[in-house]
């Protein structure tokens, strides 16, 4: 179902500053915004820790290394 909402000049002028390209509807910026607020999955959150549980013991590469190897 699609519907119309009321906004005030002042938000439509933040909504479009939020873009990240012209032909972004208002629709996914918010979606965006709603995304960005939501609480992180336990799986996710799970990951996380266990990234950096890699990085300290150091199971990681720099960019640099990473070019070095893909020789570009």
């Amino acid at each position: 179902m699609t519907t119309s909402i009321q906004i005030s000049e002042e938000l439509q002028k933040e909504l479009i500053k939020m873009k990240f390209f012209d032909k972004e509807t208002y629709e996914e910026v918010i979606w965006g915004l709603l995304e960005d607020s939501q609480e992180l999955s336990e799986q996710t959150k799970m990951e996380i820790e266990q990234a950096r549980a890699e990085i300290k013991a150091g199971k990681s590469s720099t960019l640099g290394e990473v070019k070095k190897e893909l020789g570009l």
